[in-house]
């Protein structure tokens, strides 16, 4: 695969889980005295391609992909969100009206997703090198999901219309950032560590006869 397709990939890879995530975000999910929802199983997905993609491919490749994917992601936050609301799709006709509380999110969204995946990046990079396999992926996640989440947030809900969100944000990031960080430890980072391995040994050369 050439260079320009990797990125590409890649790129549609990270507009796909965000698109899925914007949907999914939608549907409440209950997790003991938790309440969740099931975005908080698809979103960490991202970091788990970005993380891979500075290990295997290099950090500047990480970055091209986020910078590929901003204005797509940007475009599908805004149109899904609009046509799926609580869960349930609201018509086509509902793009017909533009929706600037709608748009205020994406723009929420776009911000977190940039600034959250250029820190994983950077945190990654600088950790990839110390330790076991696990510390890099693993502080570049919690760090970088950190700041997603706060970005995200704060840029969408505080002084926000919606009272409730804009009174509870704060606890509702905390929720919201656990349970990704749950997710992201138990399930996402063994599966780094069992796909890091395979995709290095694919791409390294194979040994010319003698």
């Amino acid at each position: 695969m050439s260079p320009r397709r990797i990125l590409w990939t890649l790129a549609a890879l990270h507009v796909a889980v965000i698109i899925a995530s914007n949907v999914l975000v939608q549907i409440p999910l209950e997790l003991g005295p938790v309440l969740t929802t099931w975005g908080s199983f698809t979103f960490p997905i991202i970091f788990l391609a970005t993380d891979l993609s500075v290990r295997v491919l290099g950090k500047d490749v990480a970055r091209r992909v986020v910078l590929l994917a901003m204005v797509p992601a940007l475009v599908a936050t805004y149109v899904v969100s609009v046509l799926f609301q609580e869960g349930a799709f609201a018509g086509w006709a509902a793009l017909g009206e533009f929706n600037l509380f709608v748009f205020r999110i994406a723009c929420a969204s776009l911000a977190a997703y940039v600034v959250g995946q250029l820190t994983d990046i950077l945190v990654f990079q600088r950790l990839q090198r110390r330790g076991p396999w696990w510390v890099a992926p693993a502080f570049s996640t919690v760090i970088g999901g950190f700041i997603d989440t706060l970005v995200f947030f704060a840029a969408a809900f505080h002084g926000s219309p919606d009272a409730f969100m804009a009174e509870h944000w704060p606890t509702l990031a905390a929720t919201d950032y656990l349970t990704k960080q749950a997710v992201s430890l138990a399930f996402y980072l063994p599966v780094y560590g069992s796909t890091v391995g395979w995709l290095l040994a694919r791409m390294a050369p194979s040994p010319r006869p003698a």
